[in-house]
């Protein structure tokens, strides 16, 4: 399975050529067309629809994950202000439950702290 990361607005659009090193793709929802600022049903089905996984700072996708299931799965950062470097290194260490997470027909929710 492909891992595909889809960064919402609250995480650097930068952080998105570093993780395409370890991720077989990265976006950030401000590059792919969606209206700026894009709402969050715009950005699931955004994401649904390309299979892709959902990496926010944002409840209101756990919210969205309780009440629509998944797929889109999400990742939710509980980290609180970070910088984009340890955001970027917490998703690179993490890269091995990322993928049992994204292989697991029972969760649609990863909280990364």
């Amino acid at each position: 399975m492909q891992i595909r990361l889809l960064l919402d607005a609250n995480l650097s659009w930068r952080s998105v050529n570093l993780l395409r090193q370890y991720y077989d793709d990265c976006s950030h929802v401000d590059s792919i067309g969606l209206s700026i600022p894009a709402r969050d049903m715009e950005i699931w089905e955004y994401a649904r629809q390309n299979e892709m996984i959902i990496v926010t700072n944002d409840e209101d996708f756990l919210h969205l994950a309780g009440a629509k299931g998944f797929p889109p799965k999400v990742i939710l950062l509980r980290v609180g202000n970070q910088s984009r470097k340890h955001i970027e290194h917490l998703l690179i260490n993490m890269k091995p439950q990322i993928i049992l997470f994204i292989d697991s027909p029972e969760y649609g929710v990863l909280e990364l702290v």
